[in-house]
């Protein structure tokens, strides 16, 4: 995993079998960081639920949020220069700032990724059924089939190498945004025809509030960060990137602006191009883009959109399990976790045992999910919770840049602005919004989810420190080192 030497105390022992290095360019890893957000999926989870949010002024909350996301990639990039392991904001934090923290930064992360893979089960069997029928209903355990299977066929491609991961994402990609872009202009166009039954855009669509200034800042913020997030996927196969220590910062910093792009477009483009009370109604049974593409094509186009959601979803599947299992692979190395989801199979040059036991958790929390959980409200909640996960393990990375790299921020006024003033100012942001939303907004049920989420690191924390003694919390804190001339290079 990370490159120290097993000799030293508190660094990570050398594996006798690693990760496929050189395996992939930093296109191919921009992707993965797209697929892990899941750009159609993410825009059909929140389409009708950031319009209502935002009372129609989703682009300026879009366009806000990706300033923090675009500084915040940029950490990233910059802390991979320092260390580029899959374990990444796991072991920054805890190198950087406290092991302690650094080990509920990790929990956070995975916590983060399988809960938002999950999430992706709710449209993923309506999406498919769609697409070869005149309906998208389905039945709980055809739901269930359906999400187990694809959870299946993704896990052995995860488990067979990373080369065919990114293959198969570069090609789901390539169809998904089309069809997605292709439909945001679409509507727009439809929109700006003034046809009936159309939501017009006026001066409230360019405001932060929304029409009427009726739209939640809070709200909107949050479900904008939810739809961005998985974006730093591309830093957590970093040890197979070619040039593992600049691409993956790279691609993660092009990824937030593409999503961005894409987001804003299809957000704009889509939310007007049926009514308010359509596009909500479709919001709370899952299917607000089959609804906004039937309105501008009829059931052909559709089935259309109900595969770029279905390739979405699986797209994002795939991804869950290759990042999380590579972000428990980091974790233990460090013996942080049982020591055996570190182990790397010599004929795949993957973590077989880390991707099997993400794989088995995704499958039976969608079992979980699906029969307890109705379409209605499940959405706002899973959207919430998720997008607040991500929002605190970006803040303790944002954190962790300005630690590590304290001594340049007095160097020069270019470092104090890049690694002390906007790092600062971002993780500022995301911590006004988790505060807002969990002080108004936030109901019972996901303050209690989150606590839970919390609770359950801190057993593992513990079971971590003195159970499985791991070597990471007896590492050294660590800066930026001086050198003669000055400070060393980044």
């Amino acid at each position: 995993m990370a490159e120290h030497s097993a000799a030293v105390v508190g660094t990570a022992p050398s594996p006798a079998t690693r990760l496929e290095p050189n395996a992939i360019g930093v296109a191919q890893d921009t992707v993965i960081g797209m697929a892990s957000s899941a750009p159609a999926a993410s825009v059909g989870l929140t389409l009708a639920a950031l319009a209502a949010a935002a009372a129609y002024g989703s682009g300026p909350i879009i366009i806000v949020t990706a300033i923090p996301m675009l500084i915040i990639a940029n950490a990233y990039r910059r802390l991979n220069l320092w260390n580029a392991n899959c374990g990444a904001s796991f072991e920054w934090v805890g190198r950087a700032i406290n092991p302690d923290l650094g080990f509920m930064t990790g929990w956070l992360m995975i916590a983060a990724y399988i809960i938002a893979t999950v999430s992706g089960v709710e449209v993923l069997g309506p999406s498919v059924i769609a697409v070869f029928s005149s309906t998208s209903a389905g039945s709980k355990w055809g739901n269930i089939g359906i999400a187990t299977g694809v959870t299946l066929v993704m896990l052995v491609i995860a488990v067979v190498g990373i080369k065919i991961t990114a293959r198969s994402q570069v090609s789901m990609a390539a169809i998904e945004y089309t069809i997605l872009i292709g439909f945001a202009i679409a509507g727009l166009i439809f929109v700006l025809g003034h046809h009936h039954g159309t939501v017009p855009i006026t001066k409230g669509w360019f405001s932060l509030t929304g029409i009427g200034g009726k739209g939640s800042i809070v709200a909107g913020f949050l479900a904008a960060v939810f739809i961005f997030t998985g974006w730093d996927g591309t830093v957590y196969v970093n040890e197979e990137v070619r040039h593992r220590r600049t691409n993956p910062g790279r691609a993660a910093v092009m990824a937030v602006l593409l999503l961005g792009i894409i987001y804003l477009l299809s957000q704009i483009g889509l939310q007007g191009v049926i009514s308010k009370g359509k596009l909500a109604a479709a919001g709370n049974a899952g299917i607000p883009l089959t609804a906004v593409a039937e309105a501008l094509g009829g059931s052909g186009w559709g089935k259309v959109m109900a595969l770029a959601l279905a390739l979405s979803v699986i797209a994002t599947t795939g991804t869950g399990i290759v990042l999380t299992a590579r972000m428990i692979y980091g974790m233990a190395s460090y013996r942080a976790l049982p020591s055996f989801l570190g182990n790397v199979n010599r004929r795949f040059a993957t973590p077989v045992a880390a991707s099997i036991i993400v794989g088995v958790l995704i499958i039976a929390l969608t079992w979980v999910y699906l029969l307890t959980t109705s379409v209605e409200g499940a959405f706002d909640d899973v959207v919430y919770i998720t997008g607040l996960l991500f929002a605190v393990f970006y803040i303790l990375t944002a954190l962790a840049t300005m630690v590590y790299y304290r001594r340049r921020i007095f160097s020069s006024v270019w470092d104090a602005i890049t690694l002390g003033i906007l790092p600062l100012a971002a993780a500022g942001f995301l911590v006004w919004m988790v505060e807002q939303y969990l002080q108004t907004s936030a109901p019972a049920g996901q303050v209690w989810s989150l606590v839970g989420v919390v609770g359950v690191g801190i057993i593992l924390l513990l079971v971590a420190r003195f159970g499985l003694k791991s070597p990471f919390f007896k590492l050294p804190r660590e800066s930026e080192p001086e050198t003669r001339g000055g400070h060393a290079r980044s």
